[in-house]
């Protein structure tokens, strides 16, 4: 699993707009058409833009592209840059005057760590968009996670750099991936228990900064699920996965978010699909920190 990324999954492509000046910007993901989605959003915190197309009582929508960007709430304008291009594509729930597309997002608190009167615009979205590919995804501090952090409990001693994180595996025959977003208030373990960030130390939480947070998850399979009560539970799986390898997780202060996205005809069963949701999101929480420079 080492090599493999999101973008194994057929049908997704990812693309990045850095500033790494700022230490802000967009990733933004597109999926194989038709999709069904659904949003799990736990913690205090969240930021985000267009969760009502995911919800219980809303007939599925199919997903044009997904959003991550920095910026906190200023970021969610890069979506506007997305869905722009998406409408000179034509593509979009159809409406009676044209297409109108289904752009979700959600954004980080990273404003402290880099240029807070530099925040993602919609023709960063736009660059974003443009620039997506089924490449690997190559991280950590790249498009959404350039100026992510973990570790803010322990006050500003205690924070380490992080970023975006993916991974990927085969389920039968359908393959499941995940792409994170990587800060959280919490500390990073591994699922052996073994501390990748912070120390003994700072154990006791400092009351410094809390501010600045939120985990953002991606999970994208070409398994043919339509059933959006079968998509929360993989969605459950990937709060278990982000419970186990951050601590703490889902506070106050974090607005933890995680995406499902499915499409595709590829058999799997989903309780196998589960626990291989638990699998790639922790890989990608591990990744994203332990391919920082720290």
């Amino acid at each position: 699993m080492a090599d493999r990324t999101i973008t194994q999954v057929p049908g997704v492509l990812v693309g990045h707009h850095t500033d790494p000046e700022a230490r802000t910007g967009v990733t933004a993901m597109t999926f194989a058409e038709p999709n069904v989605g659904v949003v799990d959003v736990r913690g205090g915190a969240p930021g985000t833009r267009e969760l009502g197309v995911l919800g219980d009582t809303i007939k599925p929508y199919t997903i044009n592209a997904l959003v991550f960007a920095g910026g906190s709430a200023f970021g969610l304008a890069a979506a506007h840059g997305v869905v722009e291009e998406i409408e000179t594509e034509g593509r979009g729930a159809p409406t009676p005057t044209g297409p109108v597309p289904i752009v979700p997002s959600a954004i980080i608190y990273d404003l402290m760590v880099g240029r807070s009167d530099v925040r993602p615009t919609p023709e960063d979205g736009r660059a974003a968009y443009r620039s997506r590919s089924s490449k690997p995804v190559l991280g950590p501090r790249v498009g959404a996670g350039t100026g992510a952090t973990v570790g803010k409990i322990n006050g500003p001693e205690g924070m380490t750099d992080t970023g975006i994180g993916s991974a990927a595996v085969g389920v039968d025959d359908a393959v499941v991936g995940a792409l994170v977003v990587l800060n959280a208030v919490g500390d990073v373990y591994d699922l052996s228990g073994h501390r990748l960030t912070g120390s003994a130390a700072t154990d006791q939480p400092a009351g410094a900064i809390f501010g600045g947070n939120t985990t953002l998850i991606a999970i994208a399979t070409d398994a043919a699920i339509s059933d959006r009560n079968e998509l929360r539970r993989l969605a459950v799986r990937a709060h278990d996965a982000l419970a186990a390898t951050v601590r703490p997780a889902h506070t106050r202060y974090d607005g933890d978010t995680a995406f499902v996205i499915a499409g595709g005809r590829a058999d799997a069963d989903v309780d196998r699909l589960g626990e291989a949701v638990f699998s790639v999101v922790a890989s990608s929480i591990v990744r994203a920190v332990s391919s920082s420079d720290r």
